[in-house]
């Protein structure tokens, strides 16, 4: 059976690991400080927190700046749950709206639409990451009708004086946006590290900081450590010099990233552009030029005239099928020894979300996009080979169902 997204285990992954564990310093270390360091320099950003968990820095992000019961935050119907959850943990309502046909990002005339006096944070999602339209995102926040809308509760709120944008890049590191990196594009960012992602620490994530306006993005750095541990303002680390008391300032969360995954994460970060997307961008593109000729499939996007993908997910769509007929090609596909995916189901297509009273009628364009999505095989180790057996298999799949 192919995979559909094993991670990239090798002997300089090994090696670097059982380093680690030789050091004797497993849990937050000198490694994650260092990979911290390292993705501040690779994406631009002000400054970078690793965590367990891109959920993790979404929700750290959403608490500091005090979303609560009463709030509205902006998402796309068509993103992974964890976008929605945290929100709901923080006692706030996700606001969905409908996203772009061909881009499958959150549609910016929509969101305009969706803003109220409640809305507190947008959380636009790079998609599969292709980056979303963040001009046009930062336009709307900006403009003086939808600040009037703003209604600042704390002092943070006060100071920023209009909605939060945090991006959920999810996908998307490596990505840009009119020659920006992903991780720059709005005022906060969250990468996910997770075991199928392009750069993978096993479980992970960061969040990447590019507040403006007179924020210091190095003491807020500062107090999300202390807020992703506990509260306490001293980890293990400070703790090595000798003076060992500390105190508990908050209320906090335990999120922290360990030694062991982050240095996972220094050797892919070291070797992400200049051969992990180099092999990605080469995946997709013999996808591209296996389907091009037929009018039966939608290509991704992953290049426009502003934007770059990070190459993560490649949506491949068949025209003018139902969602059954989707997927029964799925399984035939994997009858052929083939394991294909679909990023995602919109969210109120699940159950928790249609319980809240979220009707999948009411986004049609996510709809639409999700009900002939199949997501195909891509990770570094595949053979050209493979990328044969999976062209052919999807294509005598979709031929037996439509025929």
């Amino acid at each position: 059976m192919i995979p559909f997204s094993p991670p990239r285990i090798d002997d300089k992954i090994i090696a670097e690991v059982v380093d680690t564990l030789k050091s004797g310093w497993i849990t937050t270390g000198p490694k994650t400080k260092l990979f911290e360091k390292k993705l501040a320099e690779y994406t631009g950003a002000k400054a970078c927190l690793c965590l367990n968990s891109a959920t993790a820095g979404l929700e750290l992000i959403l608490r500091w700046f005090g979303v609560g019961k009463g709030d509205e935050v902006i998402i796309p119907a068509y993103t992974y749950c964890a976008t929605a959850n945290v929100v709901i943990h923080c006692g706030a309502t996700p606001v969905m709206v409908d996203v772009e046909k061909d881009t499958f990002n959150i549609d910016p005339k929509k969101l305009k639409l969706a803003i109220t006096a409640k809305t507190k944070v947008i959380i636009p999602v790079d998609i599969a990451g292709l980056p979303c339209n963040y001009d046009e995102i930062h336009n709307i926040v900006n403009s003086p009708v939808i600040k009037e809308y703003f209604t600042p509760e704390n002092e943070i709120q006060k100071q920023l004086g209009r909605i939060l944008i945090m991006a959920d890049a999810a996908h998307s590191l490596g990505a840009k946006y009119k020659n920006n990196n992903s991780g720059t594009l709005t005022d906060i960012s969250v990468f996910s590290f997770h075991a199928v992602k392009n750069l993978t620490t096993a479980e992970g994530g960061a969040i990447a900081l590019n507040l403006l306006k007179g924020f210091d993005n190095e003491e807020l750095y500062k107090f999300l450590c202390v807020l992703g541990l506990h509260g306490q303002n001293k980890d293990a680390l400070a703790k090595t010099s000798g003076n060992w008391r500390y105190d508990v300032i908050t209320a906090g969360y335990k999120v922290n990233m360990t030694d062991i995954q982050a240095s996972m994460g220094l050797v892919e970060l070291a070797r992400y552009d200049d051969d992990t997307l180099v092999k990605r961008r080469y995946i997709f593109e013999v996808y591209d030029n296996a389907f091009n000729h037929d009018e039966k499939y939608i290509l991704p996007l992953f290049k426009t005239n502003e934007s770059t993908s990070s190459f993560h997910v490649y949506l491949l769509r068949i025209k003018d099928i139902s969602e059954a007929q989707r997927d029964e090609i799925i399984t035939k596909i994997n009858e052929k020894g083939v394991s294909v995916n679909v990023h995602f189901q919109p969210l109120p297509l699940l159950s928790f979300y249609k319980s809240l009273g979220y009707d999948i009628k009411d986004y049609p364009q996510a709809f639409d996009n999700y009900k002939c999505e199949i997501s195909l095989p891509v990770f570094y180790d595949i053979t050209n080979e493979q990328l044969h057996t999976i062209i052919n298999a999807v294509k005598t799949s979709v031929r037996e169902v439509i025929g």
